[in-house]
């Protein structure tokens, strides 16, 4: 009698605990979504009810829906493409730097060259001076 008893109780709770476990599976997407500061928390949890009514079928797809967003780089491509957008921006203008500061630097040392030349040729008028 006491089996009996043991087996019934022993039924339940384990119905109860399936029942129990597939309610907290079906909302880990949501528990994912909700840390990660989701914009479509809502959804996500309403699908995953949806989920829990058609034996999780579209779980899979609701988890990874909700893994694909992180709060700090967004879906992962637009922020990515802009960071190589504005490095590139930067490179560019350090060329144009350089290329600026190399003609500069030409510049420079013609100017250079010029004034040496001139200083070292002799002066027409020290030397009718000293004739």
């Amino acid at each position: 009698m006491f089996l009996n008893y043991f087996a019934l109780f022993l039924l339940f709770f384990i119905a109860i605990v399936l029942f129990y476990s597939v309610i907290v599976i079906h909302d880990i997407p949501y528990e994912i979504a909700v840390k990660r500061n989701h914009p479509h928390q809502d959804a996500i949890h309403v699908a995953g009810w949806v989920s829990l009514f058609t034996l999780h079928v579209i779980w899979p797809f609701l988890w990874i829906w909700a893994t694909l967003w992180r709060e700090d780089r967004g879906w992962g491509f637009d922020k990515l493409q802009e960071e190589q957008h504005d490095m590139q921006h930067i490179l560019n203008m350090l060329n144009n730097k350089v290329v600026t500061l190399e003609s500069e630097v030409q510049a420079l040392n013609q100017q250079l060259l010029i004034n040496s030349e001139t200083s070292m040729q002799p002066n027409s008028d020290s030397v009718s001076e000293e004739t």
